[in-house]
């Protein structure tokens, strides 16, 4: 039987596990995550262009791996700065973000044309496997996410202990 001075709680509270919380601003982390996987895909895919064929194919692979990291490396940081600021409008600006950034590497690819040391089946394969790995890395962070569905704080109504009516006979 438990003695006043040594009440019947559970466990003492100095070794109870608080709750974790929200992931702050993940966007970072994310990007993290994401630029780390591309870039060791890039590195071991032009690693192997250049035993199998040529400096000029490494190279290939990994102008075409950076392209990919700063594209999408773009969104990332946008979200993480209006991610703070405006939560609900980081999906808008991803969209318009996108937009700029298609046409912007559009127009920076006509402006200066394709270098001459480019080897295009290098580029292509640095790229897409870049965007594969950077999509699951992504993917795996997003899934990692803690996002509370409510906003209930300590000592709101929503923690506070309720009483039940009696239940009838």
């Amino acid at each position: 039987m438990p003695r006043p001075e040594n009440p019947a709680t559970g466990a003492d509270d100095a070794t109870l596990i608080p709750a974790s919380g929200p992931t702050r601003s993940p966007w970072l982390r994310i990007l993290g995550w994401s630029a780390a996987g591309g870039a060791a895909t890039a590195v071991l895919l032009a690693a192997a262009a250049l035993v199998a064929a040529s400096p000029a194919a490494g190279l290939s692979v990994l102008f075409g791996a950076a392209l990919v990291i700063v594209f999408f490396g773009i969104s990332l940081l946008i979200g993480h700065f209006t991610g703070k600021t405006n939560p609900s409008g980081a999906l808008g600006l991803f969209a318009v973000t996108y937009a700029i950034k298609v046409v912007g590497f559009g127009a920076v690819l006509f402006l200066f044309g394709t270098p001459d040391w480019l080897e295009r089946t290098w580029f292509f394969w640095g790229a897409l496997a870049t965007v594969i790995v950077w999509q699951v890395a992504e993917v795996v962070a997003f899934s990692r996410l803690r996002t509370p569905l409510y906003d209930d704080q300590p000592g709101t109504a929503a923690t506070r202990p309720t009483t039940r009516p009696p239940e009838g006979p």
